[in-house]
């Protein structure tokens, strides 16, 4: 059993290796493997952790960064779905600028915010069971991410909403927002709108968040790359041979 484990710990950290097995390749060789265990449970539960928590950081640090968000067109945050009527009909009396302008923010903010995330993920990777990482091993190419969305999510937006606050008004997207919704409210007939931009985007920003540490998933179960620490080339090198 351990030796199917190491196997299959392998290709979870491809992202860190030159090995030339895919998870279908490698599935199927652990069909056949014999049992023979160089590493013990724990090192191979700390290596898969360890890979995990470069992911999930390095999902962080993408979206952290400036334009994170704002020019990646799976994660970008759209004007509030429920005000569309009101970015429409802005457009239509010459205010695209604006309605940019405040996009713009709201992808801002969710940049600023996005830091909070890794320390959350490293904790609850750091708590994972050995049960948990066998499962993910054994699991689809997002089960990672499936387990990080179940231990994180309601932390997560607890963490982001103070920092999703504190950023929409330093990018002045709070201002923005009175100024159109402002606008809006002032033709005649129209319904008042009236958004949540805390909420919002928050909710949009873990959204993009999992989207991104769903793709540092996939890389790391199929990409290979170098090996960066002594452990993952430890853990890795047992698959060999």
């Amino acid at each position: 059993m351990k030796k199917i484990v190491v196997l299959l710990i392998g290709v979870i950290i491809s992202s860190y290796s030159y090995g030339q097995f895919s998870l279908k390749n490698l599935k199927k060789t652990v069909t056949t493997a014999t049992s023979s265990a160089t590493l013990s449970e724990s090192e191979i539960a700390k290596g898969l952790k360890e890979a995990l928590t470069v992911g999930a950081k390095n999902a962080s640090s993408q979206l952290n960064a400036v334009d994170g968000f704002n020019k990646n067109m799976k994660v970008r945050i759209p004007f509030p779905e429920d005000a569309q009527r009101v970015a429409t009909k802005l457009r239509e009396m010459g205010f695209g600028k604006k309605v940019d302008e405040f996009e713009q923010t709201l992808n801002r903010a969710a940049e600023q915010a996005a830091k909070e995330a890794a320390p959350i993920f490293v904790n609850a990777i750091t708590s994972m069971s050995i049960t948990d990482a066998k499962n993910i091993l054994m699991g689809a190419d997002t089960s990672a991410t499936s387990y990080l969305r179940t231990k994180t999510s309601d932390p997560l937006a607890s963490a982001f909403s103070p920092h999703i606050q504190k950023a929409l008004d330093a990018t002045t997207a709070t201002k923005k927002w009175t100024e159109l919704a402002t606008l809006y409210n002032k033709i005649p007939l129209v319904k008042k709108v009236e958004t949540d931009l805390v909420k919002y985007t928050t909710s949009k920003a873990l959204k993009g968040l999992f989207t991104v540490v769903a793709e540092e998933e996939i890389k790391i179960r199929k990409d290979p790359a170098a090996r960066v620490t002594d452990l993952l080339k430890k853990v890795f090198g047992s698959t060999n041979g």
